[in-house]
Order: structure tokens, then C-alpha cells, then sequence
């Protein structure tokens, strides 16, 4: 028996966002950066003036009384606020019964609790949520928003890309 066969293999760590502590510090750094972009919007960008960064694009404070892309906003606003903990408990439900080596699904999980939670913390500080990126033509515009949607988008991407491109584990 050779020296490799006596020892045996070690098991595979868990995915990074598998495990409570990184998903954790992930969030609050997303949200610590979403808020903070979010009150730098507040205090130093115009309401409802159009600022041009490049051709389509361009910063344009507005406040949303609905949800991503300011769907619902005809919603009362206490409906919203259960909606986003419902989404946020559903979401960790999802993260912690999802297999440990499924780490897009993971960061996905992450990057939709942390995008949910930014705007629920405008939500209760503010009664809206701040947005103010906005893709536009001459003839078009797409919904004004913020980071936190654009968490809750690459999310949701993230965790589609997982169903179908990460290989599945068959079931003992």
C-alpha cells in the first residue's frame, strides 16, 4: 500500500457562498456600497435633470415608489415592504437549500438579498427608493435605476445561469 493510498482524499470545501460568514460580509458590503452611492445621488445629483455620462447613458435622480424598475409603484407602500421580506426570506430559503458546489446560484442568492435590502432600507428611511441610472435613446428610455436593481438583475441572471449551465449532481 503506497503512502496516497493510506491517506484518504479531502472531502471538497463548500462553495464560498455557500457558507454563512462570506454571504454575509458580501451583503453588508453591497448594501454599504448601494447606500452610499445612493445618499452621494441624494445630496450632489439634480431631481429629475438628465446628467449625460456617455452616449446612452446618464445619471437622473428620480424616486420610486414600487419596486425594481418601478413596477407596482401604484402598490401601497407597507404591501411593497412585506413583498421585499417575503422575496428576502424565499431567496435565503433558496441559498440554504441549495447544494453546496452550486456557487452561481449562491452568489446569485447574495446579490439578490443584498439588492432587496437596499431598497428595503430606502423604503423605511426615505418612503421611496432612490434611483438614477438611466438608459436612454432620443425615442426611448428604459426604467430609471439604482445599483440595487442592478444586484437584484445579475442575481437573478447568476442563478438562471446556474440551472442551465452548472452540472447537477445525481442523487444517492
Amino acid at each position: 500500500m503506497t503512502e496516497s493510498e493510506t491517506h484518504e482524499q479531502p472531502t471538497a470545501k463548500p462553495a464560498l457562498f455557500s457558507r454563512p460568514l462570506p454571504i454575509l460580509i458580501f451583503i453588508v458590503i453591497a448594501v454599504i456600497l448601494d447606500q452610499a452611492v445612493k445618499i452621494m445621488v441624494d445630496h450632489w445629483l439634480p431631481l429629475q435633470e438628465t446628467v449625460p455620462v456617455i452616449p446612452m447613458l446618464a445619471l437622473y435622480r428620480t424616486y420610486n415608489l414600487g419596486v425594481a424598475f418601478s413596477m407596482l409603484s401604484g402598490m401601497d407602500g407597507w404591501f411593497i415592504v412585506g413583498m421585499r421580506l417575503v422575496i428576502v426570506a424565499f431567496v435565503l430559503w433558496l441559498w440554504r437549500h441549495t447544494p453546496n458546489h452550486r456557487w452561481l446560484a449562491h452568489l446569485g442568492f447574495a446579490l439578490i438579498i443584498a439588492g432587496a435590502l437596499g431598497n428595503l432600507i430606502d423604503r423605511f428611511l426615505y418612503g421611496h427608493v432612490i434611483d438614477y441610472i438611466l438608459f436612454h435613446t432620443e425615442t426611448w428610455s428604459f426604467a430609471v435605476f439604482n445599483l440595487a436593481d442592478s444586484f437584484i438583475t445579475v442575481g437573478a441572471a447568476c442563478v438562471i445561469l446556474d440551472e442551465l449551465l452548472m452540472p447537477k449532481k445525481a442523487k444517492a
